[in-house]
């Protein structure tokens, strides 16, 4: 399984990326909105792992153009906004699914496993 993770915070976005290459993902890592709109883009990915707060295309934005695009990657928004009004917002512009930071990172591999097992399907 392939994931991309668009994180701005380098330190958060290498933790994730080294524990799910430990899990045996192939990972790789987007540190901007835009960089990230390309590698979605251009590659195939079974998940996305997108944070909101990004310099140059913020996650929302992202994720709408993604879904407008007609990319149907999953996407798990991993984000410190943590409002449910934020949480609605996130899940209304596409994302599949929405964890607030701080995170325990057996809940977001036990996210991930969910996204999996939903399109196997």
């Amino acid at each position: 399984m392939r994931i991309l993770v668009i994180e701005d915070e380098r330190k958060i976005a290498d933790f994730i990326k080294r524990g799910l290459k430990e899990e045996g993902y192939s990972v790789d890592v987007a540190y901007d909105g835009q960089e990230g709109h390309f590698l979605s883009t251009t590659n195939e990915y079974d998940l996305i792992i997108l944070d909101i707060m990004l310099p140059k295309i913020d996650g929302l934005t992202l994720c709408r153009q993604l879904r407008q695009e007609k990319v149907l990657t999953p996407v798990i928004m991993l984000t410190a906004k943590d409002s449910v009004k934020d949480k609605v917002i996130g899940l209304d512009s596409g994302a599949d699914d929405y964890l607030t930071k701080p995170f325990a990172f057996e809940e977001l591999l036990a996210r991930t496993r969910v996204i999996f097992r939903k399109t196997e399907i």
